[in-house]
């Protein structure tokens, strides 16, 4: 899995490169960075990369060997870092999962 912290940071993407944007602030009306139940549920990097993972398994998207997380839009990217990096705790099994399978190789 490759991150991508600087806007108009590009990585060449291949047909067994998968993308996922992190969004920023969503407009509800708060600062960016305030806690948000809704934002913080559309920026859970671990919880996204696990509907990829599971998505792929049925057959819902193609399949995938490599991620490139794009989090320029998020206001704190070392949220971001720590939840790929296993210095979060895990919030559910899903967490586990993705510790297993991905694993951060590069920041740009």
């Amino acid at each position: 899995m490759t991150l991508v912290t600087e806007p108009g940071h590009l990585i060449p993407l291949d047909a067994e490169t998968a993308l996922l944007r992190l969004p920023a602030n969503s407009g509800h009306g708060h600062a960016d960075g305030e806690h948000c139940i809704a934002c913080a549920m559309r920026t859970d990097v671990r919880a996204l990369l696990f509907d990829l993972l599971e998505g792929a398994k049925q057959g819902l998207r193609p399949g995938f060997s490599k991620v490139v997380v794009d989090a320029s839009a998020v206001a704190d990217k070392g949220q971001v870092i720590a939840a790929l990096t296993g210095k979060l705790p895990a919030q559910a099994l899903r967490d586990h999962t993705v510790a297993r399978l991905f694993y951060l190789a590069g920041a740009a």
